[in-house]
């Protein structure tokens, strides 16, 4: 395909022909932590094991310090060279993605199965979930406080669930719908189980004898196997994510394809970075991963919450005593760390070329976010776009500038605006994704890398 860009993008492939077999090793990496952490508490628990791995605790008296808060989200800072009162070198990601949530009271019995009932959490498109194997994961506590960690359809020999699709022979309604109308988010429903416990012993029928019910059945599986009763579901927190291994992709394996890349691509390479970056560097650097960015960031493990503040504000009275917070984060620099859609081979006509990101080509810089007339929008100077430009050129790190999708037809948001509200310079910057908010994304195994070196480089800077 030809390069309509007028600016021609590095390809990051050509930039890093000799350290291939470097690429191909971080890659493989990656595939296990994706292949492992398809929720946001699976990711922040792999976080919080590498940083204790490389010396962080939770006293923020030390040098190396993070700090959880429900599982859910995390922050970590170093210390750097320089003093605290010049700010941090921030990066921010989320660990959330599309899916489809138990409801409260999922349990349903329908003609020859038992269903869950779900809510669809994040921006998905409704028929990719369809008849496609699915893993249970998430947490169910007992009243006695006694936490029970699932994770069914992973492994060799477990079983899977789905959600049966409507054969072709009796769609033809259906395929005369619009999209947003023929796949019914109440239709989510995702098959659990379909046999009575076994026969039962003969016996004379009574008047009030009622015939065991596949629902009842499943729940005395559930308590057999796992402990695990009807009203433990109430107040669980479980999730249908797509079933199996994230792959190399393609003859080359120069692609990458999983689930909960978005933006889980960009929290790998964050923590790499951080855990990599030369200890003499000057600014401070810290890293805060979020929950909730799907859905808008509320809530108190979201971006619009205040724990990321008072994790600055406890940072200052350990570092730097005397120092104001608000100054701390008044001089930071951040990177809002999430991922640009790449111009889709099929469908360029969404795209505008000349501003569109190109797979393999780098990590892609979004100056603004928000959409139509950038409503909603987090937009960085140009002094600090100049100067990150200045940082990638110099370490001859291929980078590209795009946003999403022509005008009044794409846009989107990221955790960018909550950073600039306390007056900090930020800018979004992660690789490009085929198939976003597909259960099977994509990614290049070379833009990962280019990511990772210029999380690095900004630390370093």
């Amino acid at each position: 395909m030809k390069n309509e860009l007028a600016y021609t993008s590095p390809n990051a492939w050509e930039r890093y022909a000799d350290a291939r077999k470097d690429v191909q090793a971080l890659a493989g990496r990656y595939l296990d932590f994706i292949s492992r952490c398809k929720t946001e508490r699976e990711t922040v628990a792999y976080v919080l094991e590498r940083l204790a791995e490389a010396g962080y605790g939770e006293d923020f008296g030390a040098a190396r310090v993070m700090r959880p808060l429900r599982g859910k989200a995390l922050f970590a800072a170093r210390r750097g060279t320089a003093p605290l009162k010049d700010g941090l070198a921030l990066i921010a990601a989320h660990a959330d993605s599309p899916r489809l949530d138990f409801k409260q009271h999922p349990l349903v019995e329908q003609p020859g199965v038992v269903q869950a009932k779900t809510h669809y959490y994040g921006g998905i498109r409704k028929y990719q979930w369809l008849a496609r194997p699915l893993a249970l994961h998430g947490v169910v506590i007992r009243e006695n406080g006694e936490r029970v960690d699932v994770s069914i359809g992973e492994k060799p020999g477990e079983p899977v669930f789905c959600i049966a699709d409507l054969l072709p022979h009796l769609a033809q309604k259906q395929a005369g719908q619009k999209l947003s109308e023929a796949f019914e988010a109440e239709k989510l429903n995702i098959i659990l189980g379909h046999a009575p416990d076994g026969p039962k012993p003969s016996r004379r029928a009574k008047k009030d004898d009622k015939e065991d019910s596949l629902k009842d059945a499943l729940l005395r599986l559930l308590h057999k196997k796992y402990v695990i009763s009807e009203e433990d579901l109430i107040t669980a927190e479980l999730q249908a994510v797509p079933a199996g291994a994230a792959r190399f992709v393609g003859f080359d394996r120069a692609l990458l394809g999983g689930y909960g890349q978005d933006d889980r691509i960009c929290v790998f390479a964050a923590l790499e970075a951080l855990l990599t970056a030369d200890a003499g560097a000057p600014r401070p650097m810290a890293v805060m991963f979020w929950d909730k960015e799907e859905i808008g960031s509320d809530g108190a493990t979201g971006a619009a919450s205040r724990f990321f503040q008072y994790c600055v504000e406890d940072l200052a009275a350990a570092w730097a005593p005397g120092t104001s917070a608000s100054h701390v984060l008044l001089n930071s620099r951040a990177l809002s760390a999430d991922v640009q859609a790449a111009l889709d081979p099929d469908f360029q006509e969404v795209h505008e070329k000349q501003n569109a990101a190109l797979i393999g080509h780098g990590p892609c810089f979004s100056k603004f976010t928000g959409s139509r007339g950038k409503y909603g929008a987090s937009e960085a100077d140009a002094e600090f776009f100049g100067e990150l430009r200045g940082i990638l050129n110099g370490r001859n790190i291929p980078w590209q500038a795009a946003e999403l999708g022509k005008v009044d037809l794409g846009g989107g948001g990221t955790v960018a605006l909550f950073l600039a509200a306390y007056g900090m310079r930020v800018i979004d910057l992660g690789p490009a994704l085929l198939s976003m908010h597909s259960p099977f994304e994509l990614a290049s195994a070379a833009d990962l890398y280019a990511t990772v070196e210029a999380y690095r480089a900004f630390f370093e800077a």
